[in-house]
């Protein structure tokens, strides 16, 4: 079986990794990795890729710093031609980024089953256009396997096929089990002497590129009494400038940090406050409860068990969270699955 797993960020690499792990202890399935190059990332080197255990991708095809549609048709194109090229069995794509709808889209003009990671999510915000691309991915997809019971059922209600609905879990714990082995305490944490401390990152465009929502976000930040790590973008960091926000005193802002050092700092805080949807379940996963700088969220499960709260913008909800959540320790478990998604992907995908 031949396997062709379509990449477009840095997260779907680390994701992927897991996979293309497990699929070395099976006989006879070959996976050849495409990386369309939709998020230009200077540290995704070959020394990325032997850093953190990841196959080196065969194809790279350079498609970033391109609007929506030009982006997602010069993907379609050139992974066409991959796929006339290859012959795989199987497409495989993860997420919502614009390479996992490209994927998609040239596998199944080309009669190629699709299987799609991370499937049957929904945000029901569809100014996102993650949403658009995780919607119209899984109504084209062969194997669509959903990480909780809640996304199959989301699927189920758009009427899709459930003979398709596989719930195997989510890969992200698969990994997130992984390189907890090998993280890596960042050089500078010491040098700030916190015992302990809130972990927060802010990246999403419509909270950094607004004036109002930023200056709320750090007025929450401010009114807790605890430390807070911000590792931040320069590009942010030129916004707050731009929009002479204040910095509160309890916020320590930090160059930005490796998977393996955000890894350290989510295993060794009290509580993280984000506007990231794979931070979200990573907190959970090592056992933090989580706050979120958003209206709405995809994994809507841990809102569900008390273990996020949304809070958008909002400064007071923003530090009445901070406030909830001191201190407290996470003890529900398994509601991603038992950390072993790719194991039960690639014998799914051998059975049919």
């Amino acid at each position: 079986m031949k396997i062709l797993t379509v990449l477009g960020a840095r997260p779907q690499f680390i994701k992927a990794a897991a996979f293309s792990r497990a699929i070395k202890k099976y006989e006879g399935v070959e996976e050849i990795i495409v990386h369309t190059g939709q998020h230009y990332d200077q540290n995704m080197s070959d020394v990325f890729f032997k850093e953190m255990d990841i196959p080196l991708p065969k194809y790279r095809l350079h498609t970033g710093g391109k609007t929506h549609g030009a982006m997602t048709g010069q993907q379609l194109e050139k992974i066409e031609e991959i796929l006339l090229l290859e012959k795989p069995d199987i497409v495989l794509v993860y997420g919502d980024t614009n390479s996992t709808l490209a994927g998609a889209l040239a596998a199944v003009k080309l009669h190629i089953p699709v299987a799609h990671v991370e499937a049957g999510l929904r945000s029901y915000n569809r100014k996102m256009p993650e949403e658009i691309n995780r919607i119209l991915t899984d109504q084209i997809s062969s194997y669509l396997f959903v990480p909780s019971i809640g996304a199959r059922q989301n699927l189920l209600n758009e009427g899709v096929n459930e003979g398709k609905i596989f719930v195997v879990g989510d890969i992200m714990y698969d990994v997130s089990l992984f390189y907890k082995e090998k993280m890596i305490k960042p050089n500078w944490f010491d040098s700030l002497n916190l015992n302990n401390f809130i972990l927060c990152t802010i990246h999403r465009a419509e909270n950094t590129d607004d004036a109002i929502k930023l200056s709320n976000i750090f007025k929450g930040l401010g009114l807790s009494n605890k430390d807070i790590i911000l590792p931040l973008h320069p590009r942010t960091v030129s916004k707050i400038k731009e929009h002479n926000i204040s910095i509160p005193s309890n916020i320590k802002i930090v160059e930005p940090v490796g998977y393996l050092e955000m890894v350290w700092l989510e295993v060794h805080c009290d509580l993280i406050v984000t506007d990231s949807g794979g931070v979200q379940k990573e907190a959970y996963f090592h056992g933090k409860y989580c706050v979120t700088l958003r209206e709405e969220t995809e994994w809507i499960e841990l809102v569900n068990h008390g273990l996020n709260k949304l809070v958008g913008c909002n400064d007071s909800l923003i530090a009445n969270a901070l406030c909830d959540f001191a201190q407290s320790e996470i003890d529900i478990k398994n509601i991603y699955g038992n950390g072993s998604t790719a194991y039960q992907i690639i014998r799914i995908l051998e059975a049919y």
